[in-house]
């Protein structure tokens, strides 16, 4: 791998853009992060309800789900809301799901008690990366509010609901260098390109990885997976930060 590689806004290979989270973005949401991959931005937001789903009331257990939008503008062209076309789309669905799959990958819901926490990540500008941006984001709003359920006598002083952290980054082969955390110039042209969520202990929750040209071999998805693993732990600290 090559580290004299010229991308296209000057990084390294290896290295993540310019990361930061503001956490607390939003007064009225019990958790919330605005996080920045970039010129990448999405708005985080976690409301914490108590009580759950019918489907699983009595079991003694939390639910944490989300939602993922990309507002109008976030893209060059103006979009129509999803909403007014009265139709989420299939991108949507897939990212939605696959934030909250990530998140009740770190969550002991047992521990949460009869309690909902619903994560909104809204992406308010997109230049490559906002699932995995929406998805180290949300972390830092889910365990903001479950700090706030604590607080407030939601959840028991002793419980430890969060059992690691969880963070996501692009990896992608551009020009036969695999490349981290990739901005749109370089998606778009990428011959393969992957999301790879990592927890903070370093195990994997998901994996994404598709050929858009030529196919890759194991070598080549090791040193992506290796990019990815680096690059989360960049972020697990940005987070840790950001909740200190």
């Amino acid at each position: 791998m090559s580290e004299n590689i010229t991308r296209a806004d000057g990084r390294d290979v290896n290295q993540l853009r310019e990361i930061t989270i503001e956490r607390g973005w939003s007064e009225q949401a019990e958790g919330s992060a605005l996080i920045s991959f970039g010129k990448t931005k999405v708005l985080c937001t976690a409301s914490f309800t108590p009580g759950v789903p019918r489907w699983m009331t009595g079991k003694g257990k939390g639910w944490v789900t989300a939602e993922y939008a990309m507002i109008p503008r976030s893209t060059n062209s103006r979009m129509d809301r999803e909403a007014v076309k009265g139709k989420i789309g299939g991108r949507t669905h897939e990212i939605s799901r696959l934030i909250g799959r990530s998140l009740r990958a770190v969550v002991n819901t047992k521990a949460l008690g009869e309690n909902t926490i619903v994560i909104d990540c809204d992406v308010l500008q997109a230049d490559g990366g906002t699932r995995t941006a929406a998805i180290t984001g949300a972390y830092v709003a889910l365990a903001e509010a479950i700090a706030w359920g604590k607080e407030n006598g939601h959840i028991a002083k002793n419980a430890e609901p969060l059992i690691d952290s969880v963070a996501a980054v692009s990896v992608g082969i551009i020009d036969g260098t695999p490349m981290l955390d990739l901005a749109y110039v370089e998606d778009v042209r990428a011959e393969t390109d992957m999301n790879v969520v990592v927890t903070g202990r370093g195990l994997f929750v998901e994996v994404q990885g598709t050929a858009e040209g030529a196919p890759f071999d194991r070598n080549e998805l090791n040193s992506l997976l290796d990019l990815a693993v680096a690059g989360a732990e960049d972020l697990t600290n940005f987070q840790l930060q950001a909740l200190a």
